[in-house]
């Protein structure tokens, strides 16, 4: 028996090709938005889409403060090899994401750190090593199964369409647990992310929590990179929460405005990319630019502003500027 091609289980085309003929874009909202969800592949989409941009908003708010995008950029290329590896053995695709993605994510956390919590000196070199090997992995894994360019295009910049009930079932299970997760250890989290330092004379695990926190990246890794695909993923993890950390530096403000962010981005994506005949992750990552752009428009704007008025502005926390005592 001739085993299922990667294409078929991995699927990558516009969303216009399973519908083409059929969109008409007005400027009735209401009837725009019904003749969306009026097809089931789309509502799955906005199930999963909805499910990992509330995920990977909350984790990735962390991320950002706490400066490791470049090792959640790392979990999320290591989530291509491991779907291609997945698919090679016979396994699910799904199954690939998150196990290479949280397997990868235990290899960075046992990585030496420094005492005040920062990564130590061999840490990016550890992430940059493991991001190589892994994309050179997952080029193998391709090419061994077949080579269809197709599906390598799929792993990487992921995919709306075919996504199945069972597929919605399992990134919400899996979400709900990281965010489960999350919740608990969020607070002593927060405060080791802002200072490691008094963090740790407190009593606080500094190190346990780094360690649990990357496998909570790797998990929400794993579940953007079957929307976004492996090279997209930045756009729901590091885009909302940057914004939004540009917007405020009220904790709680910065990480509701992150969720919503994130959503909306979905959902513009998955509209705009219904009535045209352009890929859906172009769209996802071109909106949570725009969003950024806005973010950063915005908040040169109040700082000029609050020069001139004579008030120096309370400010929200620039993405990567120093902490004291904040983990790198």
């Amino acid at each position: 028996m001739t085993a299922p091609s990667l294409h078929a289980t991995v699927t990558q085309a516009p969303l216009h090709a399973a519908v083409q003929g059929t969109t008409t874009l007005g400027w009735n909202v209401g009837g725009d938005i019904s003749q969306v969800l009026a097809e089931h592949f789309m509502v799955n989409a906005v199930r999963a889409g909805t499910i990992v941009a509330v995920v990977s908003g909350a984790i990735g708010w962390f991320m950002v403060l706490r400066r490791q995008s470049f090792a959640g950029h790392t979990l999320a290329v290591v989530s291509f090899p491991g779907a291609a590896g997945a698919v090679l053995i016979g396994a699910g695709a799904t199954a690939g994401y998150f196990g290479a993605s949280v397997v990868a994510a235990v290899v960075i956390a046992m990585v030496p750190r420094a005492a005040d919590g920062r990564a130590g000196v061999h840490e990016p070199a550890v992430i940059g090593t493991v991001q190589a090997f892994a994309l050179a992995c997952g080029a193998l894994f391709v090419e061994l199964y077949g080579g269809f360019l197709n599906s390598l295009t799929g792993l990487l910049f992921g995919t709306f369409l075919g996504v199945s009930d069972a597929q919605v079932a399992t990134l919400a299970g899996v979400g709900a647990a990281a965010l489960a997760v999350l919740a608990l250890i969020g607070r002593p989290l927060l405060f080791a992310t802002v200072d490691a330092g008094v963090a740790r004379a407190r009593g606080v695990p500094v190190g346990i929590l780094s360690a649990v926190f990357l496998v909570l990246l790797g998990v929400a890794a794993a579940e953007v990179s079957q929307i976004t695909g492996a090279l997209l993923v930045f756009s729901l993890l590091v885009m909302p929460a940057a914004a939004a950390q540009r917007l405020t530096a009220n904790p709680r403000a910065s990480f509701a405005m992150t969720l919503a962010f994130g959503v909306v981005v979905v959902w513009l994506g998955l509209g705009a990319a219904y009535f045209s005949t352009y890929p859906v992750g172009f769209f996802v990552t071109t909106f949570a630019f725009a969003l950024y752009l806005l973010s950063l428009a915005i908040s040169v704007a109040a700082d000029r502003l609050g020069r001139r008025a004579g008030a120096p502005r309370s400010g929200a926390p620039r993405s990567g500027t120093p902490r004291s005592g904040a983990p790198a």
